[in-house]
Order: structure tokens, then C-alpha cells, then sequence
């Protein structure tokens, strides 16, 4: 699956005498180790006080720092739920046709419900487990970030998995691989390069939602949270431009800084995952790797914890399918519990579905007429801002994705514009909209473009990095032009992301439709038709069955356009764009 680096009469890294290094070369290593320590030390302890619903925000530049400390650990977190849900879940759909049917147009339809939505049952579920410690409000919160992170990496994990090359699966057949062995050196290093861009996207999709995560009303309660987007928020209610500056300024210098130490590092050590036959001259290139690779702490940790732990599992996952290929018949006592299982989720969701019907009953005539009319509002907006961005994201990440250096450039950029919550940039938006003789309908779609483009342009990106370079060659040799290039390879290539990026786009602008239609500046509400305006609203004054009525009636809707359209072009990605012999 890895490709060498190694070629006739060229020195590589591997050839050349390396220096044995000083351990003073892993004190940034050990010092970044105390710092997480610390860090992950102050949130516990902040987690076990006494619970505070009403925690004053501090518009001080001194406060900064642990506002940041505790959001980036709140992203961190629930990042990290993320990926196990996404390898999870991702990996169940592509393999079990039946639970497929079921669980794509759900994780469609989950992505593409707002997180206010979310809200009522997340946090009222935390706090009533943890009701006199801060635990329940934090778990909330991260829960809350978790649901604007997690959709788009797991279609972009189950994707990659429909898609991996028939001869590399029939190489795991013929040498008997145990699903560990599958599953760690075939399906998540082919599935790596799209993982990476879509972590990337979730992370920014985490910043993009934090105003509205840290700081919100429930009811009669004011819940917020010691972070940037609690800053943010309160700076932008207050019209404090001064705070609004810092905060932001805080917040882009944290998201360059992980970029540089996290993002460049792994997007330069995932081009190892290419399938390729043929070595790219250009590949993307990182100094923090490079320190990384010459660390001497590194190599050690790795071969006293990681390397044991890696061996026992794929012992244990080998003996196992050894013995099950000995005895296939499935015991008594596993279909018991499958069934007893299926049964109890099947008896919460009638109980859930009555007590739903229950409260939706009580919609009058006028709350209908606008959970509709909104529907239709929004469904326009959502359908005209994915054709805006499909315009100039396409191009734009397939140049991007072909070039590693300008790639080095963009890529950041690209990183801070998804990552800035655009409550944060409406305040200056709105102005000169209305100084131009707009409003928030013009400023809506605006908005919308700033929480969806970017999914369309990390896919495109990742899908154009992921061409193998011999594809290219033979492009070189046969003369293509651009449009032969473009209808040959480029769009063939990446289609199987760019249906990746729509989908999780469609979600994203579905989701960013509640700061788009409703927003508050300086004790004033500006409020604009659509179904996000209603769910807002809804959510602010406590009107749960209007709040339920509205995300029905999107999830209603998003399993229609699933099925119509996004199902389809799924396997049209999965058959004739599939990249195999």
C-alpha cells in the first residue's frame, strides 16, 4: 500500500548517515507533554466544581488565554469522539448491506440538522446526569461540538472504504489478512488522504460552531461557558469591536499555530498512503515532521507502549479468525443478546415516536403555516448557495490539490476563513449590506457560503492530491490538453469526494441556517423567512413543539433529496469513477 522512496542511483533519507540526537532536541517534545498535562489538569478540575449556569464573561485581553485553553481542549475532545464514531460507523455501513439501507440517509439526516436542535435533549440529558457539577454543562457543550464535527468524516471514511481497488482486495484474500491486518495496513491508510482533509473541515466546522456551543438560552436559562466563543459572543452582543478584534485575533493565531504543528506534519505524512506506482516530484513537505522523525524520545515511547500493545492485538484478532473459521455456527447466547438489544432500542423509539406525536399535536394552524413556508425558504437558499460554491470551489481545489506548493500556501488560508464563526464577521457583513441597499436576505446566502464552501474545497482538494501521479504521466505523454485533462482525469478523479463535499455541504448549509436567518447584534434580532430563523427562535423562547415540528419536517426533506439524488450518485462514484484495474 505504501509506496517507496527508494530508487536506482538516488540517495533518500534512509541512505544518508544520520547524526545521533542530543536529547536537548526533544525538549520542545517534553515541554508540549507538560503543557498538555497542565492543561488537561486545570479543565478537570474546572469540570468537578459546583455546577455555575451563570458564568460571567470577562471582555478583558488578560482572560484570553484560558478562554483558548479551555475551547481548543473542548474541540480537542470532541474531535477525538469524532474519529471513534466516524471509524465505527463508517466502517459498519460499507460492509453490512442491510444496516447500509438504514444508516447513510440517517447520517445524512443527522448532519443536516442544526445544532440548536441538538441542544434541548444534549444538555438537558447532561445536566439531569451531572446536576451539581460543572461536568454536565461541559459534556454538553462538547456533545454539542461533536454533532458540527463528526458527519463529514464519516461519509468521507465510508466513501474511501466502497472504494478501495477490487486487486487490493482480492491481495487480503489470498494471504488470509485477519480484519485487524485489513483494516490497519489496507482500508484506513487507502481511506487516509480524505480522512486528513475532512478532520481538517471538522475541526473548522468546531470553530465555526463554538459561539453557539459555549453561550446559549434554554428556556428560562442562561448556559454559557468560559471560552472564545463565549468571548465572541458577548463581545459581538455588547458591540464591543475592540473584543470582537482580539478574540478573533486570539482565535486565528491558535488555528495557524495548529496548523503548522499538527495539520502540515500529518497532511506531509499521509502522501506515503497515495496509490500510486510512479513517484510524485513534488510532495508536500513539513519542518515539524522532519524534527519529529529525528526525535530520539519519539522512537522509544513508541517501541515501549505502542509497539506491544499493536502486536497483542493483531495476535489476538489472527486467533480469532482462526477459530472462527474452524466453527462458523454463530452461539445461542450472541443471537439472545442481539435480539434482546434490538428490542429495547425498538421499544425506546416507539416510546419516543408517541410522546413526539404527543407535542406535535399541539401545533396550531399560524406555527405550521411557518414551520412550510420556511422549508421552502430555506430549501431555495440551500440549493442556490451549493451551486454558487460548486462554481469556484472545483476549480479552485483542483489547481490546489495539483500543486503541493501553492497547496502549502492555501491550505492555511483556506483553514482560518472555514474556522472564523461567522457570527463573529455578520456584525461588519450586515453593515455594509445595509449601507449597499442589501439585508439579511442577501446576507443569509452570504453567511450560508461562509459555513458550507469549504467542504466542497477540502474534498476537491483531497481528491485531486489522492490522483495517482503515473495518471498524470500518461496524460504528459499523450498530449492532453486542459479540457481532455479535465474530462479524462480531473473530474473522474475527484468525483467520488466532490459527492463527498456536496453531501456534507448540503448538511453544513441545512445546519448553518440557524445563524444565517436569525441573528442578534447589540440587543436588536434580525430575522429573515426560512426554517433556521424558525428553530432559532423556537429554541430562545422555550416552544419545543414548534422546535420539533421544524427539524421533522428538514429530516423529512433531506431523506427525500438522499434517496433522489445523493444515494444514486454514491453508486455511480462506487462503480464507473472507482479507481482499479
Amino acid at each position: 500500500m505504501t509506496r517507496s522512496k527508494t530508487s536506482a542511483g538516488v540517495l533518500t533519507w534512509g541512505t544518508i548517515p544520520k547524526r545521533v540526537p542530543s536529547i536537548l532536541q526533544d525538549l520542545p517534545i517534553i515541554f508540549a507533554g507538560f503543557a498538555l498535562f497542565y492543561a488537561l489538569l486545570s479543565m478537570t478540575h474546572y469540570w468537578l466544581a459546583p455546577a455555575n449556569a451563570e458564568t460571567a464573561i470577562q471582555l478583558r485581553v488578560s482572560a484570553l488565554p484560558k478562554y483558548a485553553m479551555f475551547s481548543v481542549l473542548r474541540i480537542a475532545i470532541a474531535y477525538l469522539f469524532s474519529l471513534a464514531f466516524t471509524l465505527v460507523y463508517g466502517y459498519i455501513a460499507a460492509y453490512n448491506a442491510r444496516a447500509e439501507k438504514f444508516m447513510i440517509p440517517l447520517l445524512d439526516t443527522l448532519q443536516s440538522i442544526p445544532v440548536l436542535s441538538f441542544l434541548p435533549g444534549v444538555m438537558l440529558s447532561m445536566v439531569a446526569l451531572f446536576p451539581t457539577r460543572q461536568l454536565g454543562v461541559e459534556l454538553g457543550s462538547i456533545l454539542l461540538i461533536f454533532t458540527g464535527q463528526v458527519w463529514n468524516m464519516t461519509f468521507s471514511f465510508y466513501s474511501s472504504l466502497k472504494n478501495i481497488p477490487r486487486e487490493m482486495r482480492e491481495v487480503a484474500q489470498v494471504y488470509r489478512w485477519s480484519w485487524w491486518q485489513r483494516f490497519t495496513q489496507m482500508e484506513l491508510p487507502y481511506a487516509a488522504i480524505g480522512l486528513v482533509w475532512n478532520s481538517m473541515m471538522s475541526v473548522a466546522g468546531g470553530w465555526f460552531f463554538l459561539m453557539a456551543c459555549e453561550m446559549f438560552i434554554l428556556g428560562n436559562r442562561d448556559l454559557r461557558l468560559p471560552g472564545l466563543g463565549s468571548y465572541l459572543q458577548t463581545a459581538a452582543n455588547a458591540g464591543d469591536t475592540r473584543a470582537i478584534v482580539w478574540g478573533l485575533s486570539v482565535m486565528i493565531g491558535i488555528i495557524v499555530l495548529i496548523d503548522q504543528l499538527i495539520w502540515r506534519p500529518v497532511i506531509a505524512w499521509s502522501e506515503k498512503f497515495k496509490f500510486e506506482q510512479v513517484e510524485s516530484v513534488e510532495s508536500p513537505h513539513s519542518f515539524v515532521l522532519d524534527f519529529l522523525q529525528r526525535s530520539k524520545i519519539l522512537p522509544f515511547l513508541a517501541r515501549v507502549a505502542v509497539r506491544p500493545v499493536r502486536e497483542c492485538l493483531s495476535l489476538y484478532f489472527a486467533n480469532r479468525q482462526a477459530a472462527a473459521s474452524q466453527n462458523r455456527k454463530p452461539g445461542a447466547i450472541g443471537k439472545w443478546i442481539s435480539r434482546a438489544l434490538l428490542g429495547a432500542m425498538l421499544a425506546g423509539v416507539a416510546y419516543a415516536f408517541v410522546k413526539m406525536i404527543i407535542l406535535l399535536v399541539g401545533l396550531t394552524r399560524a406555527e405550521l403555516h411557518g414551520i412550510f413556508v420556511g422549508a421552502g425558504a430555506t430549501l431555495l437558499r440551500v440549493a442556490f448557495t451549493l451551486v454558487l460554491a460548486g462554481l469556484w470551489t472545483i476549480p479552485a481545489g483542483v489547481i490546489v490539490g495539483l500543486r503541493p506548493k501553492l497547496s502549502a500556501i492555501a491550505q492555511p488560508l483556506a483553514q482560518i476563513a472555514a474556522s472564523v464563526p461567522a457570527t463573529a464577521l455578520f456584525p461588519i457583513i450586515l453593515l455594509v449590506l445595509i449601507r449597499a441597499g442589501g439585508g439579511l436576505g442577501i446576507g443569509s446566502i452570504v453567511l450560508l457560503l461562509l459555513g458550507t464552501q469549504w467542504y466542497i474545497l477540502f474534498n476537491v482538494i483531497a481528491g485531486a492530491m489522492a490522483i495517482p501521479t503515473d495518471l498524470k504521466e500518461v496524460c504528459n505523454v499523450f498530449r492532453f490538453n486542459k479540457l481532455e485533462r479535465w474530462r479524462e482525469l480531473y473530474l473522474p478523479g475527484i468525483f467520488p469526494y466532490l459527492v463527498t463535499g456536496f453531501v456534507t455541504a448540503s448538511g453544513g448549509a441545512w445546519n448553518a441556517s440557524i445563524i444565517a436567518e436569525y441573528f442578534r447584534f447589540k440587543g436588536h434580532t434580525y430575522t429573515v423567512t426560512g426554517l433556521g430563523s424558525v428553530i432559532s427562535d423556537a429554541t430562545d423562547t422555550g416552544n419545543y413543539r414548534v422546535l420539533i415540528g421544524a427539524t421533522i419536517l428538514m429530516a423529512m426533506m433531506v431523506v427525500t433529496i438522499n434517496r433522489l439524488l445523493w444515494r444514486r450518485l454514491y453508486a455511480l462514484a462506487a462503480t464507473r469513477f472507482k479507481l482499479e484495474g
